[in-house]
C-alpha cells in the first residue's frame, strides 16, 4: 500500500511520538493534534485517508469527536484508547468508527489495522456496483452509499450502511453473526457480537419497523420486507 495521509489526535506525547515516527518512516504524511477541537478543524480544512483518534482528550471527549468527524467525511476512523470497556467500544462504532484498538498495542498491529480499514474503504469506493439493491420499498445504492425507504432517505452511519447493504445483497437468507462481523468489520475485528447487535438495533429504529431485520435464533439475522 502506498502513500497515505493520516491525522492523529492524541494527547499522550510518548504514544503520539511512537506513532508519528512509525508512519513517517513509511513515507506517509502524518499530522498530529493534541486535542479534539483542533483535530476537527484539521479534518474540515484538509483531505485525509485515515483518522487515528484517542478518546481521553483534554478538551472534549473522543466519542464526541467521533460523532462530529463522521459528519465531516467518510474517511476511516480508528479509535485508539486505554478505555477497553465494551460500552465505549460499541458507542464509538455506533457513531461511525471503523475499528477500535485498546492501549497498549504494538505498532505492527496498528499498521495492520490502518491498512485493513483503508483497503475496505477503497474497495467500497471502487466496487463499481451501479445498481441499487432493492427489497420492497427499501433501496440501497452501494455506489452513492445512500439508502431510501420509499421517498425517505435513511440517515445511517458508515457501518450501519455496510451492515444494511450486506444483508440486502441476499434478502430472505439468514446470515451468521460471525460471518457478518468478519465480512463487514474484516478479520481484524476481535470484539463481541454485541457490537453487531447494537448496529442492528439502530437500523431497526431507523427503518421504523423491527420486522425488517429478523433475528434467527442460533444463527444471526435476515433482511426481509415486513408482511
Amino acid at each position: 500500500m502506498g502513500f497515505m495521509k493520516v491525522l492523529l489526535v492524541e494527547d499522550d506525547a510518548s504514544i503520539a511520538g511512537a506513532i508519528v515516527d512509525s508512519l513517517d518512516a513509511l513515507g506517509w504524511d502524518i499530522a498530529h493534534e493534541t486535542a479534539g477541537l483542533p483535530g476537527l478543524q484539521r479534518l474540515q480544512a484538509e483531505q485525509w485517508d485515515v483518522l487515528l483518534l484517542d478518546l481521553g482528550l483534554p478538551d472534549i471527549d473522543g466519542i464526541e469527536v467521533t460523532r462530529r468527524a463522521r459528519e465531516v467525511g467518510t474517511f476511516p476512523i480508528i479509535v485508539i484508547s486505554a478505555r477497553g470497556d465494551e460500552g465505549d467500544r460499541v458507542l464509538a462504532l455506533e457513531l461511525g468508527a471503523d475499528d477500535y484498538l485498546v492501549k497498549p498495542f504494538g505498532m505492527r498491529e496498528l499498521l495492520a489495522r490502518i491498512r485493513a480499514v483503508h483497503r475496505r474503504s477503497a474497495q467500497s469506493a471502487e466496487s463499481g456496483k451501479d445498481t441499487a439493491l432493492a427489497v420492497g420499498p427499501l433501496s440501497v445504492d452501494q455506489r452513492a452509499r445512500r439508502a431510501h425507504l420509499g421517498e425517505r432517505e435513511l440517515e445511517l452511519t458508515p457501518k450501519e450502511f455496510e451492515v444494511l447493504a450486506y444483508l440486502a445483497q441476499d434478502p430472505g437468507s439468514a446470515h451468521r453473526r460471525e460471518t457478518i462481523l468478519q465480512d463487514v468489520w474484516d478479520m481484524n475485528w476481535y470484539g463481541s457480537t454485541k457490537t453487531l447487535d447494537a448496529h442492528v438495533a439502530a437500523l431497526r429504529k431507523k427503518l421504523g419497523d423491527a420486522r425488517w431485520i429478523e433475528s434467527v435464533r442460533g444463527v444471526g439475522f435476515r433482511l426481509q420486507e415486513p408482511r
